[in-house]
């Protein structure tokens, strides 16, 4: 009878040894090491389910358990030694257990595959960085409230087309931000509850002989539920996939909130001055400060939806169940969520220190006659019908071009050349103060509206 020349834990039907090169290019333990945490969580809970069910003695159970603990402490030690030989973080654990307590080491293995192992890896560890984003989003958001209660009453133009549109109050502004934010918070933990789904039991594709107790086991992980279906157990990537793509989605709104603060910081805009300490100089213009935080999370975004088309291309050709494509989720998975987990920390250290310049932003509201829409809004009030109307204050527009003042500049007598409508009292309506005072309902810009949707948030972010 013929013997296998290989060493692996796999080798019995191999009659060589795994090429040199092929070993290092399908080796995934570069990167799945930082997987130890949580394969050490999952095989802890299989060895309590398989004594549990008899599979194990107890005494095996305890010598699996104490092993795989002074595993865990070595490798936090920087005592442990990663083989690429052994390919991935599972089998390099693995191997370690068996050579420290022999052969009942090798008895963890019963009713798994590294199929069912990985996929119950991947999921604890995204579990648990869900967590930790959903904390920075938290951060993020209640410093974006303290900006925006300090910033109530602050006038600023609001833009459409990047042209001034009407008055907003920058508390209002940043309550937009705020509100990009909690969609995204309540985004992920949406896709926690899919994420929160054990696949252990399902081993390779179709289950195990052995009497497992599945629900034994989520209960010792803090599973909410048992994957139903074994070959989709082992081959789902979809919850890693609604992960990127939510991650995505809070990059692109860093990205868009970035862009306004590196717009507003410029020369040309003066609204708000950075903290020194998220910008840089130039090495060759001594003047310069470079809003270079703001500017590395814009392009980070680039970078994230990177990372979801890579696993949507990933997935999108392989039949069930699992196949070695797979290896090839968790690089642009972890990028994604370090990417995510970095972005958050730098935006929300930096939005509570950001200088505001109010003067810069009222005399940019006075520019653009951004009160125009409330003279229409005043001759409604007076009677006339809001075509009409849109068109008696286009023209007064015009007059206000030609003079080059403002609509409020200009005088009584010219406003009612352009409709008789008009009183003494349309000034009110034209001041900027007046203009976003009247928009006291939910959800706009008055002071006070703002004042009151920051406490509600403050409650529901509470609450969460």
């Amino acid at each position: 009878m013929s013997e296998s020349n290989t060493d692996k834990l796999w080798g019995g039907r191999f009659s060589e040894s795994t090429d040199a090169f092929v070993e290092a290019f399908t080796a995934s333990v570069m990167f799945d090491r930082r997987l130890y945490r949580h394969d050490i969580q999952g095989s802890r809970a299989h060895a309590r389910m398989l004594a549990h069910v008899g599979v194990l003695t107890d005494a095996e159970c305890e010598a699996i358990v104490e092993g795989l603990d002074a595993i865990l402490n070595d490798i936090e030690a920087g005592r442990f030694d990663w083989d690429i030989g052994l390919e991935d973080v599972h089998m390099n654990i693995e191997a370690r257990l068996t050579a420290r307590i022999g052969a009942v080491g090798k008895k963890l293995h019963t009713g798994r595959s590294r199929n069912d192992q990985v996929a119950t890896d991947i999921r604890l560890w995204l579990r648990e960085e869900i967590d930790h984003i959903r904390a920075e989003l938290a951060r993020a958001r209640r410093g974006l409230l303290e900006l925006a209660e300090r910033e109530a009453d602050t006038i600023m133009p609001g833009f459409t087309h990047l042209q001034v549109a009407m008055p907003v109050t920058f508390g209002h502004h940043l309550l937009a931000w705020y509100e990009m934010l909690a969609r995204d918070s309540a985004r992920l933990r949406d896709v926690r509850r899919r994420v929160n789904v054990m696949p252990l039991g399902a081993a390779a594709l179709a289950g195990t002989t052995y009497p497992i107790d599945r629900a034994y086991a989520a209960s010792l992980l803090g599973f909410d539920e048992v994957a139903a279906n074994s070959l989709d157990a082992v081959s789902d990537r979809d919850f890693a996939i609604e992960f990127c793509a939510a991650a995505a989605l809070i990059m692109t709104h860093l990205s868009r909130t970035s862009e306004e603060m590196i717009l507003w910081s410029s020369a040309q805009f003066g609204f708000i001055e950075l903290p020194d300490r998220f910008c840089t100089g130039s090495s060759i213009m001594p003047q310069k400060k470079n809003p270079d935080v703001p500017e590395l999370l814009r392009g980070k975004a680039g970078r994230v939806n990177g990372d979801l088309i890579t696993l949507l291309t990933l997935m999108k050709g392989q039949p069930l169940a699992y196949n070695k494509d797979n290896q090839e989720d968790k690089e642009p998975l972890f990028d994604a969520v370090d990417t995510v987990r970095g972005s958050l920390r730098a935006f929300a250290d930096m939005v509570p220190a950001i200088e505001v310049k109010r003067e810069r932003m009222r005399a940019a509201a006075m520019q653009g006659y951004a009160t125009a829409t409330d003279l229409a809004d005043y001759l409604v009030r007076k009677g006339v019908a809001f075509r009409d109307a849109h068109e008696i204050v286009g023209k007064a527009v015009r007059r206000a071009i030609e003079r080059d003042c403002d609509l409020s500049e200009l005088e009584l007598t010219e406003l009612q050349a352009f409709s008789a409508a008009i009183d003494a009292d349309v000034y009110a309506a034209l001041t900027l103060e007046g203009s976003v005072a009247a928009r006291a309902h939910y959800g706009g810009t008055a002071p006070d509206a703002v004042r009151a949707r920051i406490r509600q948030a403050r409650e529901l972010l509470d609450n969460e």
